[in-house]
């Protein structure tokens, strides 16, 4: 098993209407940037739902320089309805989804470090301060 010392979380950067999953992301991700995979371990649809993206057991590919140690996981959604804009627009759902998510991988695994894309570059991904978060939930 990887050293598993922190977690990232990202954004899909799509519009509220754009419902995808992991295999939409899988998609993009091989057929689009030539990639082995999906970057992301996990993907939390709109509804909440968590999907299985890349397996854990390899590093993703999800934020340069940084995935050997990380756990990814990606909100659907970020962008404003127009498709102009960042847009902190997750459901009540995703919320509940990632908080429960990110308890059971600090169970499974003792990792307890969270931390946005943003913190790792200058995107605004995801479109919100994930240790505020943490600190707040």
């Amino acid at each position: 098993m990887r050293d598993l010392n922190r977690i990232i979380v990202h954004c899909s950067y799509t519009p509220p209407s754009m419902n995808i999953g992991a295999e939409t992301i899988r998609d993009w991700h091989v057929n689009g940037n030539g990639w082995s995979d999906i970057g992301y371990h996990y993907v939390i649809r709109r509804n909440g739902e968590v999907e299985l993206g890349r397996p854990i057991e390899r590093a993703g590919a999800h934020v340069r320089g940084h995935n050997a140690d990380s756990i990814g996981v990606c909100l659907v959604g970020g962008m404003t309805k127009d498709k102009t804009a960042p847009d902190c627009n997750f459901t009540k759902a995703q919320w509940f989804a990632l908080a429960a998510l990110l308890a059971k991988l600090e169970a499974d695994y003792g990792v307890k470090t969270v931390y946005g894309h943003r913190d790792f570059s200058s995107k605004d991904c995801p479109c919100f301060d994930v240790r505020a978060w943490c600190s707040e939930s």
